[in-house]
Order: C-alpha cells, then sequence, then structure tokens
C-alpha cells in the first residue's frame, strides 16, 4: 500500500553534507553498511534453505543494492554491476535480479521512486514496512512494527481488502539534513 505519492525528484548529496565529521558517516549510510555483511550472509543462508541460487547477477546486484544507503534504479544498477568496458547487462537481466530478490525479502521497491533498496531486515510479504525518505539527501530509513501491521490490517479488512504487499514510504527531512540546514 502506498500512502505516499510526493514524486520529487530528490537532491544528489554531496559529500560534505553526508559525512557527520564527529561520528563518519550519517546515520543511514552507517546503518546500511552495518548490516551488509549480514545482510548478504542471511540471503546466501536463506537460498540454501529454500534450494533456491544466488546467481552471480543477483548476488551482484544485492552487493550494489547494499553498497549504496539511497534507493538505486534498474538502469543505475545495471551500469553499476556490468563488466568494466564490456556491454552493460540487459535490463531483462537486471529485473529479473531485482524480482527474486523482492520476492525473497531481500530487497524492497519503493514506488515512489522506481527504484529498489536492500533489507537486512527480511520482512516478509505480510509485514508492514514503513520507509522514511530524506527529500535533501535521498537516504532511506525503514522501520516495521506490529502496531503498524496492525494499523494497515484492520483498514485493509474493514474494507474486505486483501493485501499482497505492504509498504508505507513516508517522504520528509531526516535529522541529518534537519540539523545541517540548522548550522
Amino acid at each position: 500500500m502506498l500512502l505516499q505519492r510526493n514524486m520529487t525528484k530528490m537532491q544528489p548529496a554531496s559529500d560534505a553534507h553526508h559525512h557527520d565529521h564527529e561520528h563518519g558517516l550519517c546515520q543511514h549510510a552507517h546503518d546500511h553498511s552495518a548490516h551488509a555483511a549480514t545482510g548478504l550472509a542471511r540471503a546466501e543462508k536463506v537460498c540454501r534453505e529454500r534450494g533456491l541460487r544466488l546467481t552471480p547477477i543477483r548476488r551482484k546486484a544485492l552487493e550494489a543494492l547494499y553498497s549504496d544507503h539511497k534507493p538505486v534504479g534498474a538502469y543505475d544498477l545495471a551500469d553499476r554491476i556490468s563488466p568494466p568496458g564490456g556491454r552493460r547487462l540487459a535490463p531483462i537481466s537486471i529485473y529479473r535480479a531485482l524480482d527474486f530478490l523482492v520476492e525473497q525479502g531481500f530487497v524492497h521497491r519503493l514506488s515512489s521512486r522506481n527504484a529498489f533498496i536492500a533489507c537486512p531486515h527480511g520482512h516478509g510479504a505480510d509485514e508492514a514496512v514503513a520507509f522514511l525518505i530524506c527529500e535533501i539527501c535521498g537516504g532511506v530509513d525503514e522501520d516495521a512494527s506490529p502496531a503498524m501491521r496492525q494499523a494497515i490490517r484492520g483498514m485493509a479488512e474493514g474494507r474486505h481488502f486483501q493485501t499482497s504487499y505492504q509498504v508505507v514510504e513516508i517522504v520528509g527531512r531526516c535529522e541529518h539534513c534537519r540539523d545541517a540546514a540548522a548550522a
């Protein structure tokens, strides 16, 4: 369920803006990179348990998504994981890899950005997930709670609606960008 349809273009982040000199990276980047190794290991384990293959393209796509704390579009992802100096991977190959990664809960699609972000948490398809998307730096924070899941379930049941994917996208300004603007 997409509650936020703000289609404003995200501003590119500068290195100075995205770097907190006292603590290192901004919170989005810190959280994302801190979970990368765990998320990749979880993906490998889940694939083994389910008898699925984390093919080289799927793995490269997941690694590339973990290397950025901002949502990445499929064509940008193709540029990032294509062999240097070689032909760019076909969009259909990228979309197939992304479809697999989304189906397995390794990646989320942000509809308002038509882009993807790695998910180290392994949310199930029935779990409601909220994304807090900063309109200044483009960073994304992810959260889920039983209260939100219950509220969405109640709303859907009240209208006799069967959900298949529950995503809430909230656009605003992260703490880091608000602090930088105030300084």
